[in-house]
């Protein structure tokens, strides 16, 4: 079976998605995302095959090894980051005063750490996105304002849609000063906008020669927006007439914090991150140059989805380091700390916390290591399983602090100052969990990811079945199209029910090959479930937000699954622990499937409707009585 599981379509498909019934507002946003967004076809997605009925073993099989040389590159840098983090900085200072001392920055910028994966010809380290996420664990294990300052300049700011689509004119400008530590940021959000760069209101006229544009409009939450000397704006340039229509632009403009008419309206404080250098970027007039853009005119977009792409994978790194950290305080306090006759970690509920603690961090860790090393050999589209892993590895690691503070009691619960004025060890799990919590948010939260997973992985099925079903096609199209989908389906759906099918793959570990097996099964009822859910709802099915969430967490579940026992086998036969590493991985696919079997179970017996139904009566004011008795907001 061929492992890109992908029939011969037209290119455009968002011309497959049936928009008669939308908004003008919501089809506007939806051509203009399907415009920017790349399609699947040039590299194949394993993550994305898990919803065809394929695990495409070959992709993940055997497990990537980081080479030798690009390891012990990132080793020496690492050691350096390690030894200065530990004897130099106080992330509780840092939490209380909420500042990062400038020192430290400046200390961060001689030994490299702003240009990580910026290459040596332009001053930077030039290493591996798997060292790069090697340090985002090693960050998010010590300081989130440190992991925060860093990420936002390298994985979303300057470096990365310059290293991506910029010109050498400039990379030769910007990219040594932002490996020498100078801060950059990324400008996106805006007050009114959120995830709808549809209703953007920066905009961006060119002047009357062309060789210009101003930039006038205002950005919300713009990280590093304070401490930043160079930013990336997204700005709505003048419409383009394509195909007989007007479409909005969107362009990604370089520009400098010291040009006039750019400043800071406001630094923004939050729940956590409490040295966070996130404020309100207001652009009053800003002359930009033609040659500040980036890669072209109306091409922002698609700027900014390729960079969180890749960008993205330091949340998940950075919960790795959190969850492990958190583990280690979970473990030493359960094992010390004794109750009712016994250390606490000996009593069934603070075990199995402790179980599923342990159990997730590999998984996720696994997931991580292996996009990385997917991103380093630049032959895969990584897209999904960066989205997968930063929605599964930021909700694991939340779960993971919430138990590592209830394990901790009352002490978890105080500050680590607190702690320490009274005599006890500063474990500072309550600014770790008032940290954390950003990451479900943080570059596209849990519900818009579901819904990003859920588009890409619709992809073949809505290339194949949703023109048949389309309005604006003419009845001639519609029929061919239906004529196609059905060849195709008569074939693909029956194999969907091989018992058979799935052969794990050689030499792998008899223990193992059991979870490959059952993932197989599973991706095969999972394109099932896919299948069907198409044919009951056809093009109303992007509606049907909570069956598609589901869904998608079943595929999610199964690439941790997969990638788990990949690496398993990988550490298997070099030298680990037989024993442990089986008993882990055991676990952690048990686990797995019974959230799976509880997501299928939801497809097909929940209470969706009515709890949406139930909603737009409370919005509507119908139950305002349950609001009675309180002290109302000003």
């Amino acid at each position: 079976m061929s492992t890109t599981q992908k029939p011969e379509t037209p290119s455009e498909t968002g011309e497959f998605i049936d928009t008669s019934q939308m908004s003008v507002g919501k089809r506007e946003a939806l051509d203009l995302a399907e415009a920017s967004r790349e399609t699947m076809g040039q590299y194949p997605t394993f993550a994305g095959q898990l919803f065809m009925g394929h695990v495409a073993w070959d992709m993940i099989y055997p497990f990537t090894e980081q080479p030798i040389d690009d390891a012990a590159r990132g080793d020496e840098f690492l050691g350096k980051l390690e030894t200065f983090l530990r004897e130099k900085t106080d992330p509780d200072r840092i939490d209380t005063e909420g500042e990062i001392p400038q020192e430290v920055i400046d200390e961060l910028g001689r030994m490299g750490a702003f240009g990580i994966k910026i290459p040596a010809g332009y001053d930077g380290l030039g290493l591996s996105q798997t060292n790069y996420s090697r340090a985002s664990m090693l960050l998010g294990s010590h300081c989130g304002n440190l992991t925060a300052l860093l990420s936002a300049h390298q994985s979303i700011g300057v470096p990365q849609p310059l290293m991506m689509f910029g010109t050498e004119e400039q990379k030769s400008t910007y990219l040594p000063r932002m490996a020498n530590g100078e801060i950059s940021a990324f400008a996106l959000t805006e007050e009114d906008v959120g995830s709808d760069p549809a209703k953007m209101e920066t905009r961006a006229e060119p002047t009357a020669d062309g060789k210009f544009f101003i930039i006038n409009g205002k950005k919300l939450w713009c990280t590093n927006g304070t401490k930043a000397g160079v930013l990336v704006v997204m700005a709505r340039t003048p419409d383009k007439l394509v195909r007989g229509k007007d479409m909005r632009q969107i362009t990604a403009f370089i520009v400098e914090t010291d040009m006039p008419g750019v400043s800071v309206d406001l630094r923004c404080h939050f729940m956590g991150l409490k040295a966070l250098y996130n404020g309100v970027i207001r652009f009053q007039d800003v002359m930009v140059p033609r040659e500040n853009i980036i890669l072209d005119e109306g091409k922002g977009l698609k700027v900014a989805l390729a960079t969180l792409n890749t960008g993205r994978l330091s949340l998940p790194a950075a919960c790795v380091g959190l969850s492990k950290r958190c583990l280690e305080i979970a473990r030493t306090w359960a094992g010390t700390r004794v109750q009712w006759g016994a250390p606490i970690g000996r009593h069934a509920a603070i075990a199995d916390k402790i179980a599923n603690m342990a159990a997730d961090i590999f998984a996720l860790e696994s997931m991580t290591l292996l996009t990385s090393a997917l991103v380093d050999r630049k032959q895969t589209d990584i897209r999904l399983e960066a989205a997968m892993s930063k929605l599964w590895g930021t909700e694991a690691a939340w779960q993971i602090v919430d138990e590592t503070m209830q394990i901790r009691g009352g002490r978890g619960y105080e500050t680590a100052v607190s702690l320490a004025a009274r005599g006890e060890e500063p474990v500072p799990v309550e600014r770790m969990m008032r940290d954390c919590r950003i990451n479900l948010i943080f570059e596209g939260s849990s519900e818009i990811m579901r819904l990003f997973i859920a588009r890409e992985a619709l992809d073949p099925h809505l290339r194949l079945g949703a023109p048949a079903m389309n309005p604006r096609r003419s009845m001639l199209e519609r029929l061919k199209s239906a004529g196609s989908a059905a060849t195709f389906y008569a074939g693909w759906y029956v194999r969907q029910w091989w018992p058979g099918g799935g052969r794990p793959p050689a030499g792998m570990d008899r223990r193992l090959s059991i979870h490959a097996r059952n993932a197989a099964k599973t991706s095969r009822k999972l394109a099932r479930a896919v299948f069907h859910a198409m044919l009951r709802h056809g093009p109303k099915l992007e509606r049907e937000q909570m069956l598609l969430g589901r869904l998608i967490d079943v595929g999610t579940e199964l690439f941790a699954i997969t990638v788990t026992c990949s690496r398993a086998q990988y550490l298997l036969e070099h030298g680990g622990d037989r024993h442990e590493i089986l008993a882990l991985v055991d676990f952690f696919c048990q686990q797995s499937r019974l959230r799976i079997t509880r997501s299928f179970r939801g497809v097909r017996k929940n209470n969706d409707h009515s709890g949406y139904h139930l909603a737009r009566r409370i919005l509507d004011g119908e139950y305002a009585w349950l609001e009675k008795g309180i002290v109302r907001g000003k």
